[in-house]
């Protein structure tokens, strides 16, 4: 069903500000909670999950930790974007799951009651969103939100020079999230605001890599996506710092977690079909994936995003669990 919980029911522009949680558990699939398999037992099935591709690091390392108890689950994964996923998989009823950078928007609320599909938000992360140049960028370090604007809105910068007149005149190459993708509603809210539309003159692609290769062979290339794959990629790219009024900020797990890095630091979702949660291996995959939210193993260092709280997963577990006792 439905959660009617407060933080289920919080619009999409209150998470703009929301700071990052921290927290640590010891080594994926060592946590226990309510409905643990015991070692003797086995599951079967499969679980469909589709969605971000911001996310989707995050379920791919899930998914191999519960595969190595229950090795007769399947778990097929398609990075068909938030939007994509919502509108193309979960809401008509095709997938389990669909992670998501960003809350369900109203039109996908309304598909998924459309068709018949209620579903429970659990929250798995928070990322950084990392504005990212070529390493030969020499003219730029960070960045107002303002600046940002400039050069990815409808009708805006087209040079360097057009931002900042001590920059180069030279074209502004742009790579980003296509707009199935919640990264763009999250950037495009956050930083484009209502009374713009974002520039339809770039590179868009729901693949990470297709970003970071364009921004690597183009000296006056931009992009932006999550930080965890800038951290994979560190060396090849220059992640530029934000200026939101209090001096420059550099995407990072702590500024993240602390909530100084904004407006760009966002909490991270997934989506499960309630109705499918009577199923026993749906139902502990969910429960697994909410433990796993915590464990500061996987999600910050595997992965680069800031983990939950101790505190925070047990809340998300106790309201899964009460959720899946009415399924």
């Amino acid at each position: 069903m439905m959660s009617d919980s407060p933080n289920r029911s919080v619009s999409r522009r209150s998470f703009l500000t929301s700071a990052g949680a921290a927290g640590a558990l010891a080594l994926a699939g060592c946590t226990e909670g309510p409905g643990d398999e015991s070692t003797g037992s086995q599951l079967s099935g499969t679980v469909t999950i589709t969605g971000s591709s911001t996310v989707y690091p995050v379920v791919e390392a899930v998914a191999a930790e519960f595969r190595k108890q229950h090795s007769e689950v399947q778990t097929p994964l398609s990075r068909t974007g938030t939007g994509g996923g919502f509108s193309g998989q979960f809401c008509p009823g095709n997938s389990d799951f669909n992670n998501a950078s960003r809350p369900i928007a109203s039109e996908e609320e309304a598909l998924c009651a459309d068709n018949g599909v209620e579903y429970h938000q659990m929250r798995i992360a928070t990322d950084a969103l990392t504005v990212i140049v070529n390493t030969d960028n020499d003219w730029v370090d960070c960045m107002t939100p303002e600046q940002l604007q400039q050069i990815w809105r409808a009708d805006g910068a087209t040079t360097w020079a057009d931002v900042d007149s001590s920059w180069p005149d030279e074209p502004i190459n742009r790579f980003g999230a296509a707009d199935t993708s919640g990264t763009f509603d999250y950037f495009t809210e956050a930083i484009i605001g209502e009374d713009a539309n974002h520039t339809s003159n770039y590179e868009a692609t729901e693949r990470d890599n297709t970003i970071l290769q364009g921004v690597q062979s183009d000296q006056y290339g931009i992009g932006y996506f999550g930080f965890s794959y800038y951290q994979s990629n560190r060396d090849s790219v220059k992640a530029l710092g934000i200026d939101n009024g209090d001096g420059c900020v550099k995407p990072s797990l702590e500024t993240a977690k602390s909530g100084a890095y904004q407006p760009l630091s966002r909490p991270l979702f997934t989506y499960v079909n309630t109705d499918r949660l009577s199923e026993e291996h749906i139902a502990e995959f969910a429960r697994f994936y909410v433990e796993q939210s915590a464990n500061d193993s996987l999600i910050a260092d595997q992965i680069g995003y800031v983990p939950q709280t101790d505190s925070a997963m047990q809340s998300e577990l106790d309201e899964l669990n009460n959720v899946i006792s009415n399924a």
